[in-house]
């Protein structure tokens, strides 16, 4: 994908990982595998010449950028013959994702990698499966508590402050009303990103932000909303969605009230596909996204790490890169992941 100038590595400050303190890395303590080949390892099972069990324990299949993490991790998985990796659909149910988590254990996976539907829920099987000795990756989003052994994602703090920066300098430079579409508020991305586009667009005096409200991460969902919120604010500017699903909504709603054009559209996640918004930005019908990348590839090298080369340690936190999309790289970024 084309690299836009302003792309930056995000550091990553999130509320999760403040709870953690200062510490940088997880080591073997606390799940640590001391087997008389690899004492210390952070795995009781590792080495070369070994076959691995990785259960990924995916929030919901049918969401567009979860297809794309599954499709990205199957691909990469290819490159590591040791790794046989089993993606369990949480289907967008708590209850069902804690089922996942407990049958993986039963299944004696080697390694967890998850990417929790909602934080609280998940945290309780979570931190279980790793105090019984079982590294867990987290992987876009975290489970409240600091019982796991590395976390690979963007920023949505600060995702959310770019995009809120972007509107304030770029789409509103002379102010205006924002609206703001949030996704399912007990997941991490959707509190992060809503706080840290307020920080963002606070850099212009000018912009007020006149609505808040949750769609749950569902283009239906916030076409209703955002249509209300037009309704009831009609002088709406700008809207920022925590995803680009919900960014659609917003679209949808626009064109009902026959205010396509008139109204910014910021959205989160910079898919490529047909669907995605990268095409959404360059058909005009979204301003802008910001790339909210999968962190397979790292997810991957982490758990190679644990596993073949039984390590004692590794980074407790990997920040993966965004990208803003605007119409100036949106088909470089499409004719990239093509290629």
């Amino acid at each position: 994908m084309t690299r836009n100038p302003a792309t930056r590595r995000l550091a990553l400050v999130t509320v999760g990982l403040l709870v953690m303190g200062s510490a940088a890395c997880s080591t073997a303590s606390g799940n640590s595998a001391d087997s008389k080949e690899h004492p210390g390892a952070l795995a009781k099972n590792c080495g070369t010449g070994k076959k691995f069990k990785i259960g990924f324990a995916q929030a919901n299949n049918a969401e567009p950028y979860r297809q794309h993490v599954n499709a990205e991790l199957k691909q990469l998985a290819k490159g590591y013959p040791d790794f046989d990796i089993t993606i369990a659909d949480g289907r967008g149910d708590s209850n069902k994702q804690i089922s996942d988590v407990e049958n993986f254990q039963t299944q004696q996976v080697d390694l967890l990698m998850i990417s929790p539907f909602e934080a609280q829920p998940l945290t309780p099987a979570v931190s279980q499966l790793y105090e019984k000795g079982i590294p867990v990756i987290e992987l876009d989003r975290q489970t409240t508590g600091d019982k796991y052994t590395a976390f690979v994602g963007g920023d949505n703090q600060a995702i959310g402050k770019e995009a809120g920066t972007y509107t304030a300098k770029k789409v509103l430079p002379n102010g205006g009303e924002v609206a703001i579409l949030e996704g399912l508020t007990s997941t991490t991305p959707a509190v992060q990103r809503t706080k840290g586009f307020k920080e963002g667009v606070a850099a212009n005096p000018k912009i007020k932000v006149v609505a808040v409200q949750p769609a749950d991460w569902l283009p239906d969902k916030a076409q209703t909303v955002f249509d209300a919120m037009l309704r009831a604010n009609p002088d709406i500017k700008a809207v920022y969605a925590n995803n680009d699903l919900m960014a659609n909504g917003a679209y949808l709603a626009l064109k009902g009230q026959n205010k396509v054009g008139d109204v910014a559209i910021i959205g989160t996640d910079g898919l490529p596909d047909e669907a995605g918004g990268d095409q959404a930005v360059l058909d005009g019908r979204m301003t802008a996204t910001f790339v909210y990348p999968t962190g397979a590839k790292e997810a991957l090298e982490l758990a190679k790490s644990i596993l073949v080369d039984c390590a004692k340690s590794v980074e407790r936190n990997t920040v993966v890169d965004t990208t803003l999309i605007t119409k100036d790289n949106a088909q470089a970024a499409i004719d990239k992941a093509k290629g």
